[in-house]
């Protein structure tokens, strides 16, 4: 009989193109009793087959890696609605690269100098469908001028029309990075349903793109509040 520590395991892929930073990784995962590894990569597009194959939970992928950086392989993942969440590894400390990588569909951002301390709790938290950024550059996400404009009302919105309850929760759910299969599941809905929700919300705030969607719930501290 299967016992209970494998059921909740969450599987894991890792890929970094630094074979010494890659081991650390890995025996820092090892060490957690509700991990369990099942693929390592150093390339981006070795990384993209080993999903493929391997379906784990979550991709732990080093931003820039050769072939295909984590950015470009997040992007294909949410392309192809595949399952498997991603938390991004980075040395990167600069807002716009946070900024990319959620618009990208990325659930996690955690930066190598604290990965010791950060990366098993991002882990956790975006296997209990939340999100991650690391608390070194999670205050300073909020976007400058490109939302200083941005219109507000009552909920957040001026100079536009009011969201719909429904549609602020697809547009949240989308933000933190859901599919629109996942986002229909969880608010019992039809995924064409979803896909008006979100037409009409991006509509009324003018979100024509990913980006400006995850701008939006960074305006809106949805992210803070799913740390």
């Amino acid at each position: 009989m299967m016992n209970s520590d494998s059921r909740t395991k969450s599987r894991i892929l890792i890929a970094d193109d630094h074979p010494m930073f890659l081991a650390g990784i890995r025996m820092l995962l090892t060490s957690a009793a509700d991990i369990e590894i099942v693929g390592e990569a150093n390339t981006g597009s070795r990384a993209l087959r080993l999903i493929s194959e391997t379906r784990p939970d979550i991709a732990v992928l080093d931003i820039s890696m050769p072939e295909m950086h984590g950015i470009a392989v997040t992007k294909r993942l949410m392309a192809e609605a595949v399952s498997t969440h991603v938390v991004l590894l980075s040395a990167h400390d600069d807002p716009t690269y946070v900024r990319q990588a959620l618009g990208a569909g990325a659930r996690g951002y955690v930066l190598k100098n604290s990965a010791g301390d950060n990366l098993i709790q991002a882990i956790r938290a975006v296997s209990s469908s939340g999100l991650y950024l690391d608390p070194a550059i999670a205050e300073r996400c909020l976007p400058a001028s490109d939302l200083a404009g941005s219109r507000m009302n009552g909920t957040g919105e001026r100079g536009a029309l009011p969201l719909t309850d429904r549609e602020r929760d697809v547009i949240r759910l989308i933000a933190l990075g859901f599919t629109n299969k996942e986002v229909a599941a969880k608010l019992g809905v039809t995924t064409k349903s979803v896909e008006t929700y979100k037409t009409r919300a991006s509509e009324k705030l003018d979100l024509r793109s990913r980006s400006k969607i995850v701008q939006y719930a960074i305006l809106q501290g949805w992210y803070h509040n799913a740390l």
